[in-house]
């Protein structure tokens, strides 16, 4: 066996066997397969596709290339992924819901990249919280207080950060089987009995179609039951962003805002309810939908999760004066009104495009190894279908700097019918 035979397979169009994918897996990770080998059989898969059993094979070598978690001791774990978008602190609201409620919550997530962003850039924003602690701590934290939230600390699926960077290089992203592989491949090794998948559809996700978003959620769902992880994936629009903020502050005080049942957007709220009541439901907490998504309400008003997100931010060092009075967090040097110049309906707030602008004031990163500002962004207070009058404030610009912030003001953010 050798990687030229693999590609010449795949270029030609035929299916790769358990055997020859875990070859090219291994060999990969440990770098007997070079980059330029790689990228030709990555190449062919972009082009040609694999089937639900070679993606099922792939998703599992990629998650048996470095250490497998092992949460079986915590109980019933049932974990939550998007497939990314704007303005997503889906995960900082909803985790602690089901926290509070009883269920362990041991969640890994990732940073943001590109005009998606990522809970550990949000969660670090909070003064003090700490992404980098170790499994045991891990653990620990799960057992003491029900829920923690940390990075990617372990050597969880080294073979998809190589093939992540390569498909990113060669423009390969946008594949459903190496899509689908990666993301199922780091839930199976982070350790998680069961699992809901939000699969974001629209301008700002990787799921431009719903038709793509259905065939992806199919072979995820399909993946986990041959790997003997129960998978849920529901469908969630992303063509405007989640809630009204977007940035890793302004979204944190959303988040926080939400738990202490200020207000709930209504795109927020059928989110939360969505994943959060199939959570409850593979978790064993309720027996239909209906009943998790009345408890899913009854814990953000009864000041329940709001108490589990002070718990979760306390224990990993966070200070929680900043969640308590979300007014002490650092803010932008410029917050610039964003006016409407004609009366009429929002038809358009374009994810893509806020979620593009947001990097461009320095919110998310086009390199694993940017920095970012966790002040700036934007903070909307119309959705799609809201009516406005000319001359009315939609949002304001959060920016450090006066000429970005000009620049994009002279764009059109919004399109009014």
């Amino acid at each position: 066996m050798n990687i030229q035979e693999i590609i010449a397979k795949k270029r030609d169009k035929l299916e790769l066997t358990k055997e020859e994918i875990d070859y090219f897996i291994k060999g990969y990770t440990e770098g007997t397969i070079t980059d330029y080998q790689a990228s030709a059989l990555i190449m062919a898969i972009y082009i040609n596709g694999m089937n639900y059993r070679e993606t099922t094979d792939l998703t599992l070598a990629i998650a048996f290339s470095g250490d497998v978690l092992n949460l079986s001791t915590l109980g019933e774990v049932v974990d939550k992924h998007s497939t990314g978008g704007v303005g997503d602190k889906i995960t900082l609201i909803l985790m602690p819901i089901i926290a509070s409620l009883g269920i362990p919550v041991a969640k890994m997530s990732g940073r943001g990249l590109g005009f998606t962003g990522g809970t550990i850039d949000k969660l670090e924003s909070i003064p003090g919280y700490n992404t980098s602690i170790t499994i045991d701590e891990f653990i620990e934290n799960v057992r003491k207080v029900g829920i923690s939230l940390m990075g990617q600390t372990l050597n969880l699926a080294p073979a998809d950060k190589k093939i992540y960077a390569l498909r990113d290089a060669i423009a390969c992203t946008e594949s459903i089987p190496l899509i689908a592989s990666s993301i199922m491949s780091k839930k199976i090794a982070a350790g998680a009995n069961k699992i809901v998948i939000d699969v974001t559809c629209g301008s700002g996700a990787f799921m431009k179609t719903k038709e793509d978003a259905e065939k992806l959620a199919e072979i995820m769902t399909s993946i986990g039951k041959l790997a003997g992880k129960e998978t849920v994936c529901i469908i969630t629009p992303m063509d405007e962003p989640v809630g009204y903020a977007i940035g890793n502050i302004l979204e944190v005080i959303e988040a926080v805002d939400i738990l202490k049942n200020k207000y709930m957007p209504k795109d927020v709220k059928s989110i939360i309810e969505e994943l959060g009541a199939n959570m409850l439901v593979l978790a064993n907490k309720v027996s239909n939908i209906e009943d998790g998504k009345k408890l899913i309400i009854e814990n953000i008003q009864n000041g329940k999760a709001y108490q589990k997100l002070l718990e979760l931010v306390k224990n990993q060092g966070g200070d929680i004066s900043y969640i308590e009075n979300t007014d002490k967090f650092e803010k932008a040097k410029y917050i610039v009104p964003i006016l409407v110049t004609e009366e009429g309906t929002i038809a358009k707030l374009d994810a893509l495009n806020i979620g593009k602008l947001s990097c461009y004031l320095g919110a998310g990163r086009e390199k694993k190894e940017d920095s970012i500002n966790p002040r700036v962004g934007f903070v909307f207070n119309k959705k799609v279908g809201d009516t406005v009058k000319t001359g009315e404030v939609i949002g304001y610009i959060h920016s450090d700097d006066e000429e970005k912030a000009k620049e994009i003001l002279q764009q059109e953010i919004v399109t009014i019918k």
